[in-house]
């Protein structure tokens, strides 16, 4: 786990200290829960995401009736030392409705694409033999690029169609193929995004 070394929350400031809680995979604001210094602490020890219950009036580590566990996977503070940030992995549903998140996103089906990313690369460090994704990485790069090549052909042939529905299906194979791709290459959909943000900004500076 990764810590911040430098400082540590100001609790002389305020006794309990906001948390904002971010899954590390996806980039998803999860919720926000508040800490005092023990709560702190004792994230700290047992990298299990602990809060200060205003409600209970105690200790409160996230996950403890439901088993949706907050892994701490680091830390950091804000400028003024008095709000934190942590990155966790979740075991399970953050939100006490179910939901993934706390937050209403409006981009959320957009951040599926992370998630989805999060999965493929777990299918590839568990090497569980009875995935589809998991085989796949197993018979190597060239049959993960054939793959790939093979439903960008068929995406390009459905095209020319009138069929909508095979299309985006079609559509949905290729980026599920190429997010393994990405992965084999040991590359991430957002390396890609930065190249794509870098070349929109040389286009609106020669505008």
């Amino acid at each position: 786990m990764q810590t911040n070394a430098i400082a540590i929350p100001d609790f002389s400031k305020n006794e309990l200290v906001p948390a904002i809680i971010q899954d590390v995979n996806t980039g998803v604001v999860l919720m926000l829960g508040y800490v005092n210094e023990e709560a702190f602490k004792v994230t700290l020890n047992t990298s299990k995401v602990t809060f200060f219950s205003r409600s209970k009036n105690r200790l409160w580590m996230k996950g403890e009736s439901s088993g949706n566990i907050l892994h701490l996977k680091s830390w950091h503070l804000d400028c003024d030392a008095d709000t934190l940030l942590f990155f966790v992995e979740p075991t399970g549903p953050v939100c006490h409705t179910g939901e993934d998140t706390c937050f209403s996103l409006p981009n959320k089906k957009a951040d599926f694409l992370k998630t989805l990313e999060s999965i493929i690369n777990n299918r590839k460090s568990e090497g569980q033999s009875s995935s589809y994704t998991a085989s796949l990485f197993a018979k190597g790069i060239n049959k993960i690029a054939q793959k790939v090549g093979e439903e960008a052909v068929e995406l390009v042939i459905e095209a020319k169609d009138d069929n909508i529905d095979l299309f985006l299906n079609e559509a949905a194979d290729l980026m599920y193929h190429y997010l393994i791709l990405l992965s084999a290459k040991n590359t991430s959909l957002n390396d890609v995004i930065k190249i794509l943000e870098e070349r929109h900004k040389v286009q609106i500076n020669h505008k």
